[in-house]
C-alpha cells in the first residue's frame, strides 16, 4: 500500500489542508504536461510480487516483522497482513538479456526469503489465494503495524458509517459474508508489473494496457478459491473491489462505489485526465501534511493517488536528477505459481503492450472501453475458458487468441526491443505450453482438488513442493 505516514488520526482542518494542495500539485503537474517536462526515457520494465508466509501444514504465519528483521532487506518490506510481504527488483531497460536478469534478480532474493523464512520454520509462498486461509486469520490483530494500515482501515469504516463490509462472489459456487474491516484485502496478493514510458507515448500504452488485461488475466490465473469456495478462476478481482468499497468513487450516486476498479473509460489526451480523476472523483483517505518535501515532488497528488487502485494505474516518479517520469503499473495478475511463470508472465505483458500500442488504428477506436471491461471480467471468471470481443470485432475463445493472434505479436514486439532471441522463446514457450495445455495455476488447483478430495492442507503444501522444484506449472503433476 505504499509509503508508511507518521499518524493515523486526522482532524477536519487536515483534509481542508490537504485537498488545497492537492489541487495545487494538481495544476503543477498539469503545467509539466502542458510543457511535456517528462524525461524522455522509455521501456523501462520493472515489477513488485507479493507473497505469504507459511507454517509447516501450509497456514498462513504471522512472522512478517520477525522475517523482516531477519531479512533487512531494501527491496523485501511488509503488506497490509501480518502473513504477507512485498519483494521488488529494480527496474531495467527493456534489451538484450533483461528478461534474464529480472529473473535471476527475482530467484536470488526469493532463495533469501526462502532462507530466512526457514529459520523461523516457516516458508515464503507465491499464490494468489492461499488455500488454508480462513475468516478468523483477517482480524485485525493480524494488521501489520504501520500506521497507513491502521488509517485507511479507520477512514473507510468512517465512511461507510461504521458498516461491516459486504462480500458477495458467485462463480462455480457462491460466497456471501460480511467483514468488520479491510483485512479481506490482505486476502489476495498479486504480481504487478511496472512500464515507464514516455509522454507521448503514455496514453497508446494506458489504453492497450487495459485492452489486454482480459488475455493477461486470463493465461495467469492462480486464485481459485476463497475459504474453501470454488468461486471465479482469478478470484482476486471481485474480492479485492468489494473489501474496500465505501461511497465516494467513480460514480458518487452508486452506493457501491469502489476505489479498486477497471475505470470508466479510455484515456484520450493524457494521463493528467486520471489524475484529475483522483481530485475531483476520490476523497482523501490520508489528509497528511507533506509540505516538508518539495512541491516541485507533488507529494499529496502520490501519496493520494496511492489509496486509488485501478487495475491499471498511472504512476508518476522521478529520475536521480529530479526529472519526472510516467509509469504504467499493470496490477491484474496473481502472484506466482513459480518464478519462471512469473517472469514469462512479465514477457508477456512487456511484448504485447508494445504490440498493442503501436496498433493502427488506435486500440480505443476500434473496441469500445465498455466491451473491454466486459471483456476483462468474463477472463477473471472463466480464465482461459471465455470468449472475448477482439479488435475484429468477431468473438474469440481466449486460447484460441492468445495461440494464433497474440503470443505471434508478443514473439514479434519482444525481437523488435532487442531483447534476447533464445530469452524470449524460453519464456513465451512457458506461455504456449500453459495455453495449449490449459493448466494454469487455477487449473492445477482445481484438478488436484477433483484428484485428491477436498484436503487444503494436502492442497497447499503440494503446490508449495511444486513451486519450490522451480518447474512451470503446465508441468506439475496432480498427484
Amino acid at each position: 500500500m505504499g509509503q508508511e505516514i507518521s499518524r493515523s488520526t486526522f482532524t477536519r482542518e487536515d483534509f481542508q489542508r490537504f485537498q488545497t494542495r492537492l489541487r495545487q500539485e494538481t495544476a503543477l503537474l498539469a503545467d509539466r504536461f502542458q510543457n511535456r517536462q517528462f524525461a524522455a526515457m522509455g521501456g523501462i520494465g520493472g515489477f513488485e510480487i507479493e507473497a505469504w508466509l507459511v507454517d509447516r501444514r501450509g497456514h498462513p504465519a504471522p512472522l512478517n516483522q520477525l522475517f523482516l528483521e531477519r531479512m533487512d532487506h531494501p527491496l523485501v518490506v511488509p503488506e497490509l497482513s501480518v502473513f504477507n510481504i512485498e519483494l521488488n527488483t529494480p527496474p531495467l531497460s527493456l534489451h538484450g538479456d533483461a528478461l534474464r536478469r529480472m529473473h535471476a534478480n527475482l530467484e536470488n532474493l526469493w532463495q533469501r526469503c526462502q532462507q530466512a523464512a526457514a529459520e523461523l520454520d516457516a516458508a515464503v509462498m507465491l499464490i494468489g489465494i492461499l488455500p488454508t486461509l480462513r475468516d478468523p486469520d483477517l482480524t485485525l490483530e493480524h494488521m501489520s503495524d504501520q500506521q497507513r494500515y491502521r488509517a485507511i482501515n479507520d477512514q473507510i469504516l468512517l465512511r461507510r458509517h461504521g458498516q461491516p463490509m459486504e462480500l458477495a462472489i458467485h462463480g462455480v459456487e457462491s460466497l456471501c459474508l460480511t467483514q468488520s474491516n479491510v483485512m479481506l484485502e490482505a486476502a489476495a496478493t498479486s504480481f504487478q508489473t511496472h512500464l515507464q514510458v514516455t509522454v507521448d507515448q503514455a496514453v497508446a500504452f494506458f489504453n492497450a494496457t487495459l485492452l489486454l488485461s482480459a488475455p493477461m488475466v486470463a493465461v495467469t490465473a492462480n486464485s481459485p478459491l476463497l475459504f474453501g469456495k470454488h468461486l471465479w478462476e482469478e478470484t482476486r478481482i471481485p474480492l479485492f473491489e468489494q473489501a474496500v468499497a465505501l461511497p465516494g468513487g467513480m460514480r458518487s450516486d452508486d452506493p457501491t462505489c469502489r476505489r479498486v476498479t477497471f475505470g470508466d473509460g479510455y484515456v484520450r489526451e493524457s494521463l493528467l485526465e486520471l489524475f484529475t480523476e483522483n481530485l475531483m472523483r476520490y476523497p482523501p483517505l490520508l489528509p497528511v501534511d507533506l509540505s516538508a518535501e518539495p512541491d516541485d515532488r507533488m507529494p499529496h497528488l502520490r501519496l493520494h493517488n496511492g489509496t486509488i487502485w485501478r487495475w491499471n494505474r498511472p504512476l508518476l516518479g522521478f529520475e536521480p536528477d529530479g526529472t519526472p517520469h510516467l509509469r504504467i503499473e499493470h496490477r491484474v495478475m496473481p502472484a506466482g505459481p513459480s518464478i519462471p511463470d512469473t517472469i514469462a508472465n512479465a514477457a508477456l505483458y512487456y511484448g504485447l503492450v508494445h504490440g498493442l500500442a503501436r496498433a493502427l488504428p488506435p486500440v480505443e477506436t476500434v473496441l469500445s472501453f465498455a466491451q473491454c471491461r466486459a471483456n476483462f471480467y468474463a477472463a477473471a471468471r472463466d480464465g482461459l475458458r471465455a470468449d472475448v470481443v477482439w479488435l475484429d470485432g468477431q468473438r474469440w475463445p481466449l486460447r484460441q487468441l492468445l495461440l494464433e493472434k497474440l503470443l505471434p505479436l508478443a514473439r514479434r514486439e519482444l525481437q523488435v526491443l532487442n531483447l534476447d532471441v533464445a530469452d524470449v522463446a524460453a519464456y513465451l514457450d512457458l506461455i504456449a505450453a500453459r495455453v495449449e495445455s490449459g493448466c494454469t495455476g487455477a487449473d492445477w488447483q482445481r484438478r488436484f482438488l477433483e484428484r485428491n478430495g477436498p484436503d487444503l492442507e494436502a492442497l497447499t503444501l503440494a503446490y508449495l513442493e511444486r513451486q519450490q522444484s522451480g518447474k512451470p506449472v503446465h508441468e506439475w503433476a496432480c498427484s
